[in-house]
């Protein structure tokens, strides 16, 4: 039991992933691109809000719509962009009494994955910023000849398709403890001996406090 995972939206960070790759557009000359297509799902995002549609079914369709509007990115832009989006949106939002928790866990020798259905690239940058030897297990993204296609390679790294990710890579062993804040965290948080809610919503505190789980926040 060597390993710790951790969710990175909501867990490690109140930034939005979302809202840094708009803040990015802005920056270089994208916006309308990015409003078009923010407009254009917007009825969905409030039939979410209002509990008419399921949320993370929406927010999986959504970043699966947004990577489209990196199409055409070389690797090398699509590297700066995630690191862009970690320094001006992720990063200055973090949450950095779970940041502090988690680097005493690395001192005594415990291994970090991140998991997150965030982009591959951006959490691979977030994770960078952690320290050395933090694993990133994101949302893979398809690129051909050095070019992202604006695809996905594979689903949405979220609920269900989280938890199986890590546990393909955790290949048989136990995880230790599990951090996360909302309910498609669960399947990931029930892997772990120890799942810790993190400054959870509202339908997973009354889960962990059911559970006796620890909850932080």
């Amino acid at each position: 039991m060597n390993t710790i995972a951790a969710d990175l939206e909501g867990t490690l960070t109140i930034g939005e992933t979302w809202r840094g790759m708009a803040a990015w557009m802005q920056a270089h000359g994208r916006a309308a691109q990015y409003q078009w297509f923010f407009y254009r799902n917007l009825p969905g995002a409030m039939a979410a809000r209002l509990g008419l549609q399921d949320k993370r079914a929406f927010q999986d369709r959504f970043m699966e719509g947004a990577a489209g509007l990196l199409a055409g990115l070389e690797q090398a832009e699509l590297a700066a962009m995630s690191e862009w989006v970690v320094t001006n949106e992720l990063w200055p939002k973090r949450r950095q009494d779970v940041l502090d928790e988690l680097l005493r866990l690395r001192q005594d020798g415990r291994r970090l994955v991140l998991c997150s259905a965030t982009y591959q690239p951006i959490l691979e940058a977030f994770a960078r910023r952690m320290g050395e030897g933090v694993v990133a297990l994101g949302t893979p993204l398809e690129v051909e000849g050095g070019v992202f296609s604006g695809r996905l390679r594979g689903p949405v790294r979220s609920g269900t398709h989280k938890a199986e990710h890590l546990r393909k890579f955790l290949d048989g062993e136990v995880l230790y403890r599990a951090y996360g804040d909302s309910l498609p965290d669960v399947p990931m948080l029930e892997l772990a001996e120890e799942p810790v809610a993190v400054y959870p919503e509202p339908k997973l505190r009354e889960l962990a406090l059911q559970r006796n789980w620890r909850v932080i926040g």
